[in-house]
Order: C-alpha cells, then sequence, then structure tokens
C-alpha cells in the first residue's frame, strides 16, 4: 500500500496519521490516459446510444405509428407477445413515449456490455500486459487505476444517459418520462460499473474477469426476461428489471432508484476492499501450481488448448444450461398469464393457439442464448491474441507445431465449446418444458433443433476473431465492438431507420426460429461465409511476422 508515512521529530517513522490520500495520487493523469487511449471507441458508444439511438426511435415513431389508434394497437400486440417482453420488457401504455422507449429497454443491457468491457480494459488488462506495473512504480496511489477506470465509464454512462434524455425532450415527448428514461439508462451503467470493477479483482485473467462480468449480467438478464414473461415479481432480483419498473412515461417509481444506488456503491466499495486484498498482477481466486511433469495429454496442441478452455468451457455450460433451465419452465402457461381480453384472445388464435405462442417464445429465448454464446466463441478465439501478446505462442510454432495447427487447436474449442454450451441448454429447455406440457421427447427435439441453428451466428463472431488476428492483429479486441453492433442490430434494428443493408449484416435475423418456424437456407450460407472468413485470417496469420 502506498501510504506516505510521516517522520517524527526524532527521525523515526510516524505512522499515526497515514497520508491517506495518497492512494488516490496520480488519479487525475491515469485518466488523461484512459481518456486517451479511448478517444475513438468512448465518444463513438456515448454518441450511438445517446444521440443516435433515440433520434431513430422518435423518427421511427412518427413514421411507424403516426396515430393513437395505430399505437394502441401496437400496444395490445405487443402486451400479448411474452417474446417479444421476455426480450424488451413490458410495453406500460400506448402514449407516445411509452412506445417511442419501449424496445430501447434493451439498451440497459447494451450499456452494461459496453460499461464491463470499459472498466476491464483499464485494469485487468493493464495488469496483465505488464503497463499497469510501469504507471504504479511511479507516485501513483494504489487506487488510481481502478477509480480512473470507473471514472471513465461512469461518467460515459452519465453523459449517455442525459443526451438520451435531451434528445428525447427536443423530439416533444414529456420531460419527466425523457428524464426518468436516461436516469434509468445511466442508473444500470454505474450499477455494472461496479460489477465489472469486482470482477476485476477475481482473476488474473482479463479474459476470465470478462467472462465473470458478463456472465453476471447474462443471469441478470435471464432472471429479467423470464420474470417480465410471466408475472414480473422475479424481475425485482435484476438491475435490469428495476430500470424497467422505473416507468418513463407510465406513473414514474423514482424510488426504484435508489436500488441502483445501492447496488452501485456496494459493489464500487467491494471493488476496493478487494483490490487491497490481493497483490498487484494477481488475482483474489489463486491460480493453481501446475504439475511437476506434464501429462500426456500436453503432448500436442489439442491437448495443451483444452487445458487452457476447460474451465470457460465448464462455467458457460453451466450458465447457459440454468438459462435454458429457467425459460423451459416459465414457457407454459404463457397465454394463461396475459390475461383473458378479446384482443389476447384473438392474438393468440390468429398465431396458432397457445402451444404455438409458447414455441415462439421457446425460439426467441434460444435466439437471445445464442448471442451469449456468442460472447463466448469470442472469448475463446481471442485467446489467439491474448498468447501471442504474452509471447507463449512462439515457443509452441518454433517446434514441430505448425502455425495453422496452433491457430486451430484454439478454433476447435471456440466451435465445440459454444455448441456443447447450446445443446445442453437446449436439452435443458426442453425438459423442463416437456414435462410441463407431458411431451419430453418431442419438446426436448425442437428445442435442442433450436439450440443448433444459432450455431453459423456464433461461429461468424469467432471466425471475425480469426480474421482480425490474422490481417490486422493490433485490432484483434474490436471484435468486442463488432459483437455489441451485433446485439444492437438485432435487439433495436427493425425499428429504426437504419438501411436494410445494414440489417442485414447481422447473422441471427436470418435464422430460422426452431422450435415453431421453418428451415431455410441461412444456415448454408452462414455456414460458408464462416470458413471463408475463418480461411482468410488463418492464411494472414501464415504469412506475417509474430508480434
Amino acid at each position: 500500500m502506498t501510504t506516505a508515512p510521516l517522520i517524527g521529530p526524532h527521525g523515526a517513522v510516524d505512522r499515526t496519521f497515514p497520508n491517506r490520500g495518497a492512494e488516490w495520487a496520480g488519479t487525475a493523469q491515469v485518466l488523461r490516459l484512459c481518456l486517451r487511449r479511448d478517444r475513438v471507441v468512448l465518444p463513438l458508444w456515448t454518441a450511438v446510444l445517446g444521440v443516435l439511438m433515440p433520434i431513430t426511435y422518435a423518427c421511427s415513431l412518427a413514421t411507424v405509428y403516426p396515430s393513437a389508434l395505430e399505437r394502441e394497437k401496437f400496444a395490445a400486440a405487443t402486451a400479448a407477445s411474452p417474446a417479444q417482453i421476455a426480450m424488451y420488457g413490458p410495453i406500460l401504455n400506448s402514449s407516445s413515449g411509452a412506445v417511442t422507449i419501449w424496445k430501447a429497454g434493451a439498451l440497459y443491457t447494451v450499456i452494461a456490455v459496453a460499461v464491463i468491457l470499459t472498466v476491464i480494459r483499464h485494469t485487468r488488462v493493464e495488469e496483465e500486459s505488464g503497463r499497469a506495473e510501469l504507471i504504479d512504480s511511479t507516485s501513483t496511489g494504489r487506487y488510481a487505476g481502478l477509480t480512473a477506470a470507473m471514472l471513465v465509464a461512469g461518467g460515459a454512462s452519465v453523459l449517455t444517459g442525459s443526451a438520451f434524455a435531451t434528445v428525447l425532450c427536443l423530439y416533444g415527448l414529456p420531460a419527466s418520462g425523457s428524464i426518468a428514461f436516461g436516469a434509468a439508462l445511466t442508473a444500470s451503467g454505474l450499477v455494472f460499473t461496479g460489477v465489472a470493477g469486482v470482477a476485476a479483482q477475481m482473476t488474473t485473467s482479463a479474459r476470465t474477469a470478462r467472462g465473470i462480468a458478463l456472465g453476471a449480467l447474462g443471469a441478470f438478464f435471464a432472471i429479467r426476461a423470464v420474470g417480465d414473461a410471466g408475472s414480473g415479481t422475479v424481475s425485482w432480483l435484476s438491475p435490469q428489471g428495476w430500470s424497467l419498473q422505473i416507468r418513463p412515461f407510465a406513473d414514474e417509481r423514482w424510488w426504484v432508484l435508489v436500488l441502483h444506488a445501492a447496488a452501485a456503491g456496494a459493489t464500487m466499495a467491494a471493488a476496493y476492499a478487494l483490490l487491497n486484498r490481493r497483490d498487484f498482477g494477481s488475482g483474489l481466486v489463486a491460480e493453481r501450481p501446475g504439475d511437476r511433469a506434464a501429462k500426456p495429454l500436453l503432448a500436442g496442441p489439442i491437448g495443451l488448448a483444452w487445458r487452457m478452455h476447460r474451465g470457460p468451457l465448464m462455467a458457460w455450460t453451466v450458465g447457459l444450461t440454468l438459462y435454458g433451465l429457467l425459460f423451459g419452465s416459465a414457457a407454459h402457461g404463457l397465454s394463461g398469464q396475459l390475461g383473458d381480453s378479446r384482443t389476447v384472445e384473438d392474438f393468440i388464435a390468429r398465431i396458432g393457439g397457445a402451444a404455438s405462442l409458447e414455441d415462439t417464445f421457446v425460439a426467441f429465448a434460444l435466439a437471445m442464448l445464442g448471442i451469449a454464446a456468442s460472447a463466448y466463441a469470442i472469448s475463446a478465439a481471442l485467446r489467439l491474441y491474448y498468447e501471442e501478446n504474452a509471447h507463449r505462442c512462439e515457443p509452441v510454432v518454433a517446434g514441430m507445431v505448425s502455425r495453422s495447427r496452433w491457430v486451430l487447436s484454439h478454433l476447435l474449442f471456440a466451435a465445440l465449446g459454444p455448441a456443447t454450451a447450446m445443446i445442453a441448454a437446449g436439452i435443458a429447455a426442453g425438459l423442463t418444458y416437456g414435462v410441463s406440457v407431458g411431451d419430453v421427447g418431442g419438446k426436448v427435439a425442437a428445442a435442442v433443433g433450436g439450440a443448433l441453428v444459432q450455431l453459423p451466428a456464433i461461429w461468424l463472431s469467432a471466425a471475425v476473431v480469426v480474421a482480425l488476428f490474422g490481417l490486422v492483429p493490433r485490432f484483434t479486441p474490436v471484435a468486442w465492438g463488432i459483437f455489441v453492433a451485433f446485439v444492437l442490430l438485432f435487439t433495436v434494428g427493425s425499428l429504426t431507420a437504419v438501411p436494410t443493408w445494414v440489417l442485414d449484416l447481422e447473422p441471427f435475423g436470418h435464422l430460422p426460429r426452431i422450435p415453431g418456424g421453418h428451415m431455410n437456407s441461412s444456415i448454408v450460407w452462414e455456414s460458408l461465409l464462416v470458413i471463408a472468413i475463418a480461411g482468410v485470417g488463418l492464411a494472414g496469420f501464415g504469412r506475417r511476422d509474430l508480434r
């Protein structure tokens, strides 16, 4: 701990009154460094979420739902669709403000992803690369790096929420509802800033820290989705659910922000406390010492890759399986939870009855699970980038292992890992859904099929990582930005003024919705695209020098 002891009158060190402020010494300088390093990415995602998105929402409202009658029809149809409610949250009424910001509920998750990546980038990545050690060797306090990272992420959250509220007000929407939504968006960002700060203290690996934070985000999203698709009670266990419970443009509940404040304060305080309990460069979860002699399994590149990927594989499989259990158990009986109004009955009859409604909900839930698995695929493929940066690639490829074998050994787990997790989640969802309706075999087969059709889009994310790694290795982490763009286009692109050709770049929207839908050729085309993109990256890596 970098406290500055005082010298007593007789030359002895007096520790009675330590200089507590020394822990934060240099925070302003580190903050400027963080802002300089994020001078492109930070303004970009802040402008997209805080300015571009509210403009597109407001413009789309005037174009798609110009009259009160059309908004009422839209609100009634939306309220009768559990799949839509699970994805975006409930629509509160048919007012202009409520309809405008309904799909913007997905931004509570998107801003969480953005702040998680920002905090991990400026904390654990800096320690792992050794840059933080150089900075801390100067007159910089122990808390400076963590404080600067959370100030960057938290400040961007405040700026994003303020900009969003301002744009809504400029388009003539009520000020109270606009400010409430901006505050909810900011609060979501602040809560997950604290969550990321805690995750950064848990492990020595930035990749694992991201996995912990994104895994927590996925769990909270699942809880919120299942809760909103049902009675809504379970949603109170999720910070994203709290943001929706603020109810912008529908008798705002300002007191819910107290929950965000308490959670943000507790997680940030926990991050500082955990930082004090670990050594520099280490994590609270200690790395186990290796065996004195290597096992036969480590004789080849696949065995070595298995040793690196087995932990995340098990964690993601367990997490996605629990998610499958949640939405599988919530699928049956959705039609009864929607009420018995004539509008609801007509809507259910038009889509083919209650069974079709439940299948649609499962299909949408599996699509969201596929997006989560894409984050796993990206994380696994990025192992190539981190191994090269840590200079562990060179000793491997300097021997009998070719470059292509080394890359393919990691790609094997970037492909089979998400596939394993998706199949396990599909089986779990099918079992719980099938037991509730008395058709275990049929529902398990349908849910597993719905999980498998997501794989080409999941693998495409990993292929993009390989292409960046092979052609422009310095920009390989940009794959996370592409992932966020995919999430934005999938969740809110259909309600915005984004050109059709841009929407077509998102891979999940082309896939068939199974169960309940029909197979199409997009699976074949996306699979071929995965092979082509990954092949280009593999060829590029074979022709360039190691970094």
